[in-house]
């Protein structure tokens, strides 16, 4: 289910997915919810592109890192490239 900022706390969310599209971000949020994985997520900006970089903004996806694992899985699972872990 989705989540406001403040529903983390004092804890520091992890970064799961970058979505450069609408079309994938509300895929993944249907995905997340029906998995019963609680997230985050804001609009950020990334640079992209392979040949012209250039920057763009995108819906950045973060949870619980006690969850991290789990929503990796499910986001793998429907073909989704999540995003690796800091550690």
């Amino acid at each position: 289910m989705r989540r406001e900022a403040g529903w983390f706390g004092e804890e520091e969310p992890e970064l799961v997915y970058i979505a450069g599209r609408l079309k994938d971000a509300t895929r993944l949020e249907e995905l997340l919810t029906a998995a019963g994985i609680d997230y985050g997520v804001e609009a950020d900006e990334f640079e992209g592109g392979f040949i012209f970089r250039r920057t763009r903004t995108g819906a950045f996806f973060y949870v619980r890192t006690g969850n991290a694992a789990e929503a990796r899985r499910v986001m793998a699972d429907h073909g989704y490239r999540p995003a690796e872990g800091a550690g």
